[in-house]
């Protein structure tokens, strides 16, 4: 292939995971206004999962056939899916998209700090320590209350730093497993599982009383699932064998950006003083983190 042509399609690929990954916390925020988040989270995973799986089987990818694999499978559903895009789903019925995107972003720090542990990890520099230190710093100015305090709006806040943590632990464990089924055959049934779990948890809590099919919702819907889940998880996947993990960091801060401007220009959302200061401090910090060449596993790009 000529440089030109790969040059500008590894420019549409970013372009793509940039744009799509950093809207999908609007997208979230429109359809949690009238769609209750775990049937909500459920259906798209679901759906999500049987077109990846189909899209695996035409590719001749194998199902998983070993145990610990599909203990891994079960794992990564619950962690990943349930508590990492639960949580951030339901958090977002009260927490605006680009604050909930700037706190997802704290995802880099946590997967710093686990990529230290097992027999994979490694030491962190001082740069990136300094990093963490500074970006936890900005989480703090994010959570600031703005014209009081609200308990609810705390503990959405709270589920929405919960999701990154299990987020990243999954993903450093599940990096010291040496697995033999392909990556998106594995992703279709995390995805499966944990669209399982959400829709489970949705109809044990009731949530079918409070569903409103409106457009809005329902086009919210179909963009998370086809583009959010399914066209965006593919380009990144094309990318990691693409380019190089200091390039695919950036997509841990310019996602935030997206969803700023995107909840600012759609929903008008916007920032207090000190979450815009805590905006910038977050953003640096993440570049001083992912920016040093210690990053080997998968960030956590989008809700």
């Amino acid at each position: 292939m000529k440089p030109g042509l790969q040059k500008l399609q590894l420019i549409a690929a970013f372009a793509v995971v940039y744009l799509v990954w950093g809207s999908t916390y609007l997208g979230i925020r429109i359809a949690v206004q009238d769609l209750p988040p775990g049937l909500l989270a459920g259906v798209r995973f679901i759906a999500a999962g049987l077109i990846i799986l189909v899209v695996a089987l035409l590719l001749g990818q194998r199902w998983p056939r070993r145990r610990d694999e599909w203990g891994l499978i079960l794992l990564m559903g619950f962690m990943m899916i349930f508590v990492g895009n639960g949580f951030v789903t339901w958090a977002e019925q009260w927490v605006e998209s680009n604050q909930a995107a700037l706190l997802i972003a704290s995802s880099a720090f946590w997967t710093a700090w686990f990529g230290t542990f097992g027999r994979k990890g490694h030491a962190l520099t001082t740069r990136v320590k300094l990093g963490l230190v500074t970006g936890f710093v900005g989480v703090a100015f994010i959570l600031a209350p703005q014209g009081g305090f609200d308990l609810q709006y705390f503990w959405a806040q709270m589920a929405i730093l919960v999701a990154p943590i299990t987020w990243s632990a999954a993903s450093m464990y599940s990096r010291s497993k040496d697995l033999t089924t392909p990556p998106m055959m594995m992703a279709a049934w995390q995805m499966l599982a944990g669209g399982v779990m959400l829709l489970v948890a949705g109809l044990l809590a009731g949530e079918t009383s409070r569903v409103q099919f409106t457009l809005p919702a329902l086009l919210a819907l179909a963009y998370l699932t086809v583009f959010g889940s399914c066209l965006a998880y593919a380009t990144y996947i094309w990318l990691i064998n693409k380019t190089t993990p200091d390039r695919l960091a950036t997509i841990a801060y310019v996602n935030p950006a997206v969803a700023t401007v995107l909840g600012w220009w759609i929903l008008d959302e916007v920032l207090g003083p000190l979450q815009f200061l805590g905006m910038l401090i977050i953003l640096v910090s993440v570049i001083v983190v992912t920016g040093t060449g210690w990053r080997r596993g998968p960030l956590r790009t989008g809700p």
